[in-house]
């Protein structure tokens, strides 16, 4: 996309630096985030941004197009609603994510009295340590894992995932390969790489139904 749709830029011939031209700005990675799960309305977003004003999530998501990481559609009726979802492009910034999610998970600690918390903000680090643990050469619905903390519900897709799917979604999975309950402080530990799921599982704090070799863990201890 043409320069000058930023409005502003490091100047800096670099690849970091035109990174974080595109990506920079406060709200864009946690946008990018909320549209991994797939597309989103406006007012969705709004509510799974806490703290994010009107004008500055229009400002980044008008932003976004410009820059070719995320797009606007109209959907049919009876919906007569507009969504945005992300492009190739801005799919692509899962990795990066994840990376900075896990960077981050030792930041946690215990919530704070001022934090917001929205159960699939877990996704995006839980990915990772899940397709890292699930064995090779599997495809197909059955490697949906669905996840149940204590603030809610929300699923990851560990094998190919269509576009329009995103490799995770809000609430319940339709039909999970597995299940894993555990609280919010089990699934920080995770995150953090302080707790292993098969210590987890063989130390009675995450519980594992359905296929418990989708998620590396030992069919004997669940």
């Amino acid at each position: 996309m043409p320069r000058q749709t930023r409005r502003r830029s490091y100047d800096q011939y670099c690849a970091a630096a035109r990174a974080l031209d595109v990506v920079g700005d406060r709200w864009t990675l946690l946008v990018v985030r909320e549209l991994l799960a797939g597309p989103r309305r406006y007012t969705d977003l709004h509510a799974d941004l806490p703290g994010v004003s009107t004008d500055v999530l229009a400002a980044r998501l008008k932003d976004m197009e410009q820059t070719g990481l995320a797009t606007r559609r109209r959907l049919p009726p009876p919906a007569a609603a507009s969504v945005y979802e992300l492009t190739g492009r801005g799919r692509a910034l899962l990795p990066v994510l994840g990376a900075l999610a896990v960077w981050g998970a030792p930041e946690l600690g215990a919530p704070r009295p001022t934090d917001a918390v929205r159960a699939h903000w877990f996704a995006v680090p839980l990915l990772g340590l899940l397709a890292a643990g699930a064995p090779a050469g599997r495809s197909g619905a059955s490697e949906v894992v669905e996840v149940r903390v204590d603030e809610g519900v929300f699923h990851v897709r560990l094998g190919a995932v269509k576009s329009e799917d995103g490799p995770y979604g809000d609430g319940p999975a339709a039909s999970p390969g597995a299940v894993l309950t555990l609280d919010t402080a089990t699934c920080r530990e995770l995150i953090a790489g302080e707790l292993t799921l098969g210590e987890g599982v063989g130390a009675g704090r995450i519980k594992v139904e359905g296929d418990a070799a989708l998620v590396g863990t030992d069919p004997a201890a669940t």
